[in-house]
């Protein structure tokens, strides 16, 4: 893939972002009673183990068909869609140890951004160092970050050699190592995990709608 196809599938990424689904601290533990944060962090990332793994499996099958589609936009579809996931996955373990960023859902969204490029969590007692990379090499770097995944996994695109199978090991490998990254950066600094709030309690913020407060 060329690099300006690099750079459509990062700026897709950063235009996506700000609208993928975020479940906040509230929702999660609704969803998920009875679990602790590690328990709920478990469950996450085995969830988007599975879906990277299909994203992978797909494209991979693709791959063996006779006369398979464009490649090239089978791989950026792959990656941009790899990438979301993993997004969704970063933002709810934020929230799950208690360290959502604060700012608005596209300010949110852009330190996600810079977690999944850097596979590191954010310590928000220290987002000013966040914030110093965001303007300067965010970009730059989740190119490369595009660039270096979509290298690695061409050669699943590959008929006859490779498939669905090896498209969705490659894919549970990445996520679960890049879970793992900043799972341990998360439990360094996480917040205490608060008790229920009594029957009739007001909400907490973010509403009951199971997203993060400020997404669209």
């Amino acid at each position: 893939m060329a690099r300006v196809g690099i750079g459509t599938v990062a700026e897709r990424l950063v235009e996506a972002a700000p609208r993928i689904p975020v479940r906040d601290r509230a929702t999660l533990r609704r969803q998920y009673p009875g679990l602790g944060p590690e328990e709920i962090a478990d469950r996450l990332i085995a969830a988007a183990v599975r879906g990277t793994m299909t994203v992978g499996a797909g494209v991979g099958a693709s791959a063996m068909l006779p006369a398979p589609p464009a490649m090239p936009a089978e791989l950026a579809a792959e990656t941009l869609g790899v990438a979301a996931v993993e997004y969704k996955l970063i933002a709810e373990l934020h929230e799950v140890y208690g360290l959502r960023p604060p700012g608005t859902a596209r300010e949110r969204a852009t330190a996600y951004l810079w977690s999944w490029t850097q596979q590191r969590g954010i310590d928000v007692f220290r987002l000013s160092t966040v914030n110093v990379a965001l303007g300067s090499t965010m970009k730059k770097e989740m190119r490369q970050r595009v660039l270096r995944r979509t290298l690695r996994h061409a050669p699943t695109l590959t008929p006859f050699l490779v498939g669905a199978t090896v498209g969705a090991l490659m894919n549970r490998r990445d996520t679960r190592r890049l879970a793992l990254r900043v799972r341990r950066d998360l439990r360094a600094v996480q917040r205490p995990w608060e008790a229920p709030a009594p029957p009739g309690a007001p909400a907490p913020p973010g509403g009951d709608d199971g997203l993060s407060p400020g997404t669209p």
